[in-house]
C-alpha cells in the first residue's frame, strides 16, 4: 500500500485514512468505505481497496481516465463528477458547483475550480473541487484552480489538498497566499509536477495553526 496518514474524528475510534497516490489521485478511507478522487494512470493501486466511491474533478486526462476507472471500479462503485464528465461517462451522478449530496454517511459539496489569470485551461463551472464531510472533519480537494474567491472564503477546513503547477493552475507562492487566507489545519500540496513544494512550505513556515505535509506523489 502507498504511504498513508490517519486523522481522528469525534466519533470514538473512527478515523479517516489519507492516502496520497499520484499527482491528482488520492484516497480517503472512512468507516470501511474507500473514496477515490481522480483515479488515473500511471498511479499504482497495489494493496489499496477497491473504490466504493469515485469523484472526478474535470475532463482532463490526469483527472478523468476512463481506463483507470474501468479497471478499479466494481459493480457497486458509485461515480460522481461534473456534467462535463457525465456527458462522457453516462450513468454517473452529476453534481454541480454549489450542490451538496449525501452518499451514505459521506456528505459532499462541489465547489468551483477555475483559472483567473493563468490561461483559460479551466473555465468557471465546468469542473468541481470537493469538500468531504467525514464525521466532524472537513476535507477540501481543490482540483485544478487558482486562488479564487470561493477558495479564499472557505471555513473550517481540517485537511486541504491544494494544487500548484504552471501554466495550468498557480505557483507555490500563490498557493501559499491562498492557504494563509482560508487557513486549513493541515495542507498537502498535490498536483505539483515539478513545482517547488519546499518553497510552498517555506512560505507557510511560522503560520500558527497550519501544518504543511509534504508527501511523495511521484
Amino acid at each position: 500500500m502507498s504511504s498513508f496518514d490517519v486523522l481522528s474524528t469525534n466519533q470514538g475510534g473512527v478515523e479517516v485514512v489519507i492516502v496520497p497516490i499520484h499527482h491528482a489521485t488520492l484516497m480517503l478511507q472512512f468507516k470501511g468505505k474507500a473514496i477515490y478522487v481522480d483515479p488515473a494512470g500511471p498511479a499504482d493501486y497495489t494493496g489499496l481497496p477497491k473504490p466504493d466511491y469515485v469523484f472526478i474533478t474535470d475532463i482532463h486526462g490526469d483527472h478523468f481516465d476512463k481506463a483507470a476507472i474501468a479497471k478499479l471500479k466494481t459493480e457497486s462503485t458509485v461515480i460522481a463528477g461534473p456534467q462535463a464528465v457525465a456527458d462522457q461517462l453516462p450513468g454517473i451522478t452529476a453534481i454541480a458547483n454549489g450542490q451538496k449530496q449525501k452518499f451514505g454517511e459521506i456528505e459532499v459539496e462541489a465547489v468551483p475550480m477555475y483559472n483567473l489569470k493563468h490561461g483559460t485551461y479551466h473555465t468557471k463551472g465546468r469542473g468541481n473541487g470537493y469538500i468531504f464531510q467525514l464525521a466532524d472533519r472537513r476535507f477540501y480537494v481543490s482540483g485544478d484552480t487558482e486562488g479564487i474567491p470561493e477558495m479564499l472564503a472557505l471555513k473550517n477546513i481540517d485537511v486541504a489538498f491544494v494544487c500548484m503547477n504552471l501554466p495550468y493552475t498557480m505557483t507555490p507562492a500563490e498557493a501559499a497566499v491562498a492557504v494563509k487566507t482560508f487557513r486549513p489545519r493541515i495542507v498537502y500540496p498535490y498536483h505539483y509536477s515539478d513545482s517547488d513544494v519546499k518553497a510552498f512550505a517555506a512560505a507557510l513556515k511560522g503560520e500558527t495553526g497550519i501544518e504543511v505535509r509534504l508527501r511523495n506523489w511521484y
